[in-house]
């Protein structure tokens, strides 16, 4: 669902099903980290965190992106980071 969705879309998707994880009622979620790194953007390595979660979480209604930072080396980024808390409903 993530590939059909615009570059610059991709967070804002992610904010609004955690909003709705929220407002859920009746249900109980889990949250777990994960960290991906992209060599291209942020983007990439939110797209990358997500389609990794989904191969083994079931249920997930969002994620919340806790940290972002880069790696440099010689004066250039090498890698873009990003830390994601990923929910997801128990069943």
């Amino acid at each position: 669902m993530v590939d059909n969705l615009a570059p610059d879309s991709v967070l804002s998707y992610m904010v609004r099903q955690a909003i709705q994880e929220d407002t859920m009622s009746g249900r109980v979620a889990r949250v777990t980290e994960v960290i991906a790194g992209s060599p291209n953007s942020f983007d990439e390595a939110i797209k990358l965190a997500f389609e990794r979660a989904n191969k083994t979480l079931r249920n997930i209604t969002g994620m919340k992106i806790v940290d972002m930072s880069v790696m440099c080396e010689a004066g250039e980024i090498q890698e873009y980071r990003i830390r994601v808390e990923v929910i997801f409903v128990l069943e």
